[in-house]
């Protein structure tokens, strides 16, 4: 298998999921085992930390809740900082099926493209999150169309894989809070090439989401201004896409 040929990790970001986080390496190590992971311990208040020592999983201790920015660019720094080639997102929630990994996977190794995005909506199979959700991912959608000329359809899926160059990138500026439309919109004005494959997601394992009703009204607000500031500041500085094809130097 051409995977086997790649030094891959999967970054799993998790924030009190004590509920799933032994289902999700268990269900990683069955469908991956060929695969690295690094479970980045945001701080939690529950027992995840003392779960993840006493199963012996790889994990990386964050000594205060960075968010979910913070926890998936320390995942990505100790990618960069071990030379993988590939690394993967998968959220501690249980929602990602790893099953679907060669998916995301393919396209990187054939060199089709840069970032790979687990979408729920190009087959619409699966959990497909709820409406008032859904709605939020269309404006978002729309929006990161209207500054980038791309549309991106599962704008906010947490399941994806980026190469050696993504993860340079990423290691070194990655969005804090709510980040992953704005990551999207970093890549293309890095001049990646943005994929999306269809995969099927599952409800949460356990736990409860960060995003409550009240904090979906800031989330929209937030995301369409970092949005517009990302899109306005790489706009500056974007260069030609050969300045950043070999981001560790000729080799």
């Amino acid at each position: 298998m051409k995977e086997k040929e790649h030094k891959v990790l999967i970054i799993i970001p998790a924030y009190n999921e004590a509920d799933s986080i032994i289902q999700v390496v268990s269900h990683m190590r069955e469908q991956a085992p060929w695969c690295d992971y690094l479970v980045v311990n945001d701080g939690s208040t529950d027992t995840t930390r003392s779960l993840c020592e006493q199963e012996d999983f790889s994990y990386l201790d964050l000594p205060i809740n960075m968010g979910i920015g913070g926890a998936v660019q320390a995942g990505y720094i100790y990618a960069y900082k071990n030379n993988y080639d590939i690394a993967v997102q998968v959220d501690g929630d249980g929602q990602h099926d790893v099953s679907y990994l060669n998916r995301l996977l393919e396209p990187i190794i054939e060199g089709e493209a840069d970032v790979v995005i687990g979408s729920r909506f190009l087959e619409k199979e699966g959990f497909q999150s709820t409406l008032g959700r859904r709605m939020g991912i269309n404006i978002l959608s729309a929006l990161i169309w209207l500054v980038t000329g791309r549309h991106i359809m599962d704008v906010t899926s947490g399941y994806r894989a980026v190469n050696k160059m993504f993860i340079k990138i990423y290691s070194e500026d990655y969005p804090m809070d709510y980040p992953e439309p704005e990551a999207i919109v970093a890549a293309i004005m890095h001049l990646g090439r943005v994929k999306e494959v269809p995969v099927q997601m599952r409800a949460r394992e356990g736990g409860i989401s960060s995003i409550t009703f009240k904090k979906s009204i800031y989330y929209m607000i937030k995301v369409t201004l970092a949005i517009l500031i990302c899109r306005m500041g790489y706009g500056i500085r974007r260069g030609k896409r050969e300045d950043i094809q070999n981001p560790r130097g000729k080799e």
